[in-house]
């Protein structure tokens, strides 16, 4: 019989927009392991197995971190897929445990941004960016998902009210979660006052940057509750950029991730979408199927903004910020942390099953990398 897999701890450090002196993503990331450890009432020596991806870790690696953290590994990975990191090193972790290469594995993203640091990355961020993006003044993702905003706008009937309702509610989740950057309640009127960036991107569209790191433990044979992985999949380079970024991976790949779920939209009880941007959030929520009618106004005013669609309710990337590369372990993390039923005041009662997905690896247009994980809570007998 196979052996039960399952994750068994999971941690999230403060999320800060202005960390004080001394703060380094090693540090971060050190901290985020011991917290998931004790989550999963496991200790350092534990861990045989350890999945990192972090902008600012370098010249570190992986097996630098390892070393330094005084770990003893049979398997090790370092991923650089960005927001789609989290779920891609789940899928890998899982398959490691399954063939028996580990039996506790840790997961860890994080990143802590000093000065001029985040500048440097989005000028540079890949051949595209350096080369033809940002010697034309187009740094960073804004103007690029400012056009994919404009366009959602136009084709899909979007309104600024309708991208203010969904950070509205995801801000009402932030209040309750204490390692959010941002947790004071915004209006509706607040958001449609705050300043543009990028039109019709304002201030709250666009995710901020903070400090921060997140893990994940997962176990072979755990014992107890623990959420185990029913379905995942994955899309890279599915248009090679010549869509029009309405449509992400998602869309090629959800029926078969919910035909190997056994479930489908309906079912999720808690959802995390990656979402740097509102438009994005409702992309990938319409190519999974959450708008069944495509309209997704109707979506955001009775579903997200009423609460019954328990969407990114850790606050998601837009109130919690977004630490580099551990922006979709947060929503990892809060997934798992719901199904755990270790939530605290947001905790959904009953929560069973849940959703989380990954994207980004911005190119010239948008994301080249999609991803989801179905992941259900399971008790060990």
């Amino acid at each position: 019989m196979a052996t039960a897999i399952g994750i068994t701890g999971v941690a999230e450090t403060p999320l800060m927009r202005h960390p004080p002196q001394g703060v380094s993503t090693a540090g971060l990331l050190a901290q985020a392991l011991r917290e998931a450890l004790d989550d999963a009432g496991l200790r350092l020596r534990d861990v045989d197995g350890l999945g990192l991806t972090s902008f600012t870790l370098k010249p570190d690696r992986a097996i630098d971190f390892a070393w330094r953290m005084g770990l003893r590994l049979r398997w090790c990975l370092q991923d650089e897929l960005g927001g789609a990191s989290a779920v891609n090193l789940l899928r890998q972790a899982w398959l490691a445990l399954q063939a028996g290469q580990a039996r506790t594995v840790a997961l860890l993203a994080g990143d802590h941004f000093g000065g001029a640091d985040f500048t440097a990355l989005v000028r540079d961020y890949n051949g595209t960016a350096r080369d033809l993006l940002s010697p034309l003044g187009c740094v960073g993702p804004n103007p690029l998902f400012a056009m994919v905003t404009q366009r959602q706008m136009n084709e899909r009937g979007v309104g600024r009210a309708d991208y203010g309702a969904l950070c509205v509610a995801q801000r009402a989740h932030a209040a309750d979660y204490a390692q959010a950057a941002f947790r004071t309640p915004i209006t509706l009127d607040d958001y449609l006052a705050a300043p543009m960036v990028c039109e019709p991107l304002s201030r709250l569209d666009c995710v901020p940057v903070v400090s921060g790191a997140a893990a994940v433990v997962l176990q072979a044979g755990p014992a107890g509750v623990h959420v185990t992985l029913r379905a995942a999949t994955a899309d890279y380079n599915g248009d090679q950029q010549e869509g029009d970024g309405l449509r992400t991976g998602l869309r090629a790949c959800a029926p078969a991730l919910w035909a190997d779920a056994d479930a489908g939209p309906a079912d999720m009880e808690v959802v995390s979408v990656y979402d740097d941007y509102p438009a994005i959030a409702l992309a990938q929520l319409d190519d999974l199927g959450f708008a069944a009618d495509g309209d997704l106004p109707r979506l955001v005013q009775t579903r997200i903004a009423t609460g019954s669609l328990a969407l990114n309710t850790a606050g998601g990337q837009l109130s919690a910020g977004q630490a580099g590369t551990a922006g979709g372990m947060h929503g990892l993390v809060e997934v798992a942390r719901q199904l755990l039923g270790r939530a605290g005041t947001r905790q959904r009662p009953g929560a069973r099953l849940g959703l989380c997905t990954g994207y980004g690896m911005v190119q010239y247009r948008y994301g080249m990398c999609a991803n989801a994980a179905v992941l259900e809570r399971r008790e060990a007998r």
